[in-house]
């Protein structure tokens, strides 16, 4: 299994953990919190640690997922190799010769062609 393929495994795992995390807080201060006693005395760990808990882990997983998807860009099979670009080279590019232009027609003033359409 290569180093690619373990970040983009982790980098999955951390994505759905994050969205597991974000689900679970309401934006209006209840979600998870508002679950461990709803207002009563009696609340494991407060409500105020289980919503500093979430915050703190969603910018901790949001944190490691950039670090994993800037890391697994660096372990992209092939992207050590330096790649020029052909069309900079000059001794690649080939001159092109233009067609050679047809001297043996007549060509008619532009005048001269308008009044022959005419008629």
């Amino acid at each position: 299994m290569s180093t690619f393929s373990i970040f983009l495994i982790l980098i999955v795992i951390v994505a759905f953990l994050l969205v597991v995390v974000i689900m679970v807080q309401n934006p209006k201060g209840g979600g998870l919190s508002s679950s461990f006693g709803g207002g009563g005395t009696q609340q494991l760990g407060g409500v105020k640690k289980t919503t500093d808990f979430l915050d703190k882990s969603t910018w901790a997983l949001a944190t490691l997922l950039i670090v994993l998807i800037l890391l697994s860009n660096i372990s992209i099979p092939g992207a050590g190799g330096i790649q020029e670009s052909k069309a900079l080279d000059n001794d690649a590019t080939s001159t092109q010769e233009l067609p050679a232009t047809n001297t043996d027609t007549e060509a008619l003033p532009i005048n001269e062609a308008a009044q022959d359409s005419a008629q």
